[in-house]
């Protein structure tokens, strides 16, 4: 019995995906929205997320932004041509994306120096050690993992949240005209990118698990997928609410009341 998934219906819909990957969407929705509606990214949308805490998220953040290439690269190695017409799919995927994500690397560079972090300062990482463990976790997910693993940890689940998340700032303009108008398109460019079209790339990563899983995929692989899948989504959680232990201090609950009544 031949057991290959082909898709029929539109990308970005959930029913033209088989039962198990709709069930899967549905058991992992809580822990992304954890991510996606997070308090940090509504203070940054209204424009009241303070320079310490854009500080460290900006440069916390920089290790999964500037080696995300690589973990796709780290993926790509894992697939051989004709073996599987999944691999055919990620290989072919990962190939015209890797150069893309180079691109947002510099695009986060401009964004942090529109905040006053250098590329000296992103390299350096002086930041808390819970800052790094999003970037450890999807290195080690795409060093270890299988392919399916590692493109449903980082492809779908990274990458699918940061769209909506992306989204949600980009859904006003107060945050992008707290920048001087010479500084703005350069500043913004790296959530508009995401926000724009992101969107599409965690439905083809959903595509590409798919058709390697098949529409019977074990139930031990369905497993994997979704502790994968939230594990990403929780170390997300988990950085945005250490970056917001610094929102949350004394002093600087005492310094933003004084600068909102200035």
């Amino acid at each position: 019995m031949i057991d290959t998934f082909s898709r029929t219906g539109p990308l970005m819909e959930a029913a033209s995906y088989p039962g198990w990957a709709q069930q899967l969407i549905k058991n992992c929705s809580e822990s992304k929205r954890r991510v996606v509606e997070h308090e940090l990214y509504q203070r940054l949308r209204d424009g009241r997320l303070s320079a310490t805490t854009m500080r460290q998220y900006l440069i916390g953040g920089w290790p999964v932004v500037e080696q995300f290439a690589v973990y796709m690269a780290q993926n790509l190695t894992k697939t051989r041509f004709a073996r599987h017409p999944g691999e055919d799919m990620a290989r072919r995927w990962l190939m015209r994306n890797i150069r893309v994500e180079l691109n947002h690397a510099d695009y986060w560079v401009n964004w942090s120096l529109a905040h006053g972090v250098s590329l000296q300062d992103l390299q350096a990482q002086q930041v808390s050690p819970e800052l790094h463990a999003l970037s450890h976790w999807c290195w080690h997910s795409c060093a270890s993992d299988s392919l399916i693993v590692a493109i449903a940890a980082t492809n779908y689940a990274i990458e699918g949240a940061t769209g909506e998340w992306s989204a949600i700032v980009c859904s006003s303009d107060v945050y992008a005209d707290s920048f001087p108008e010479d500084q703005r398109k350069r500043a913004m460019k790296w959530l508009r990118m995401h926000a724009q079209y992101d969107d599409s790339h965690p439905w083809e990563a959903l595509e590409i698990i798919c058709t390697l899983a098949g529409n019977n995929p074990s139930v031990q692989l369905q497993a994997e997928l979704r502790q994968a899948i939230t594990k990403s989504y929780d170390y997300m959680y988990l950085f945005l609410d250490h970056c917001m232990r610094h929102e949350k201090t004394p002093h600087l609950r005492e310094r933003r009341a004084v600068e909102e009544q200035m």
